[in-house]
């Protein structure tokens, strides 16, 4: 490392040259350490028979559950929703002005 007398022999320029290829040091080196890390972490996982997703997630490989259907347009039976959201258009056209509630969509 460059001794402070030398570092202040240095020109501004030759100063900002010197950051700016540290700061990319830094970055080249903790990635690197982070992919050492990783892959270290993931042989420990399966080792002990887990994917490292497994591990870190807590969800494991399975799928996530659906959601029930809670609304249905009746002219149409292709637009539905679950509740869950924003309003989707077909029902905010028809609530619009009063027209209808929402609970005359809902699913019996």
């Amino acid at each position: 490392m460059g001794r402070p007398s030398d570092l202040e022999r240095m020109s501004y320029a030759e100063l900002t040259e010197l950051e700016s290829r540290i700061s990319r040091l830094k970055v080249q080196k903790q990635n690197e350490a982070r992919a050492s890390l990783r892959n270290q972490m993931s042989a420990m996982a399966m080792q002990h028979g887990f994917d490292l997703r497994e591990l870190m997630d807590g969800r494991g490989k399975g799928k996530r559950g659906t959601v029930a259907i809670k609304y249905r347009d009746p002219k149409n039976p292709e637009h539905t929703w679950t509740g869950r959201g924003r309003m989707p258009r077909w029902m905010v056209a028809a609530t619009k002005g009063g027209r209808a509630k929402k609970e005359d969509f809902l699913i019996k």
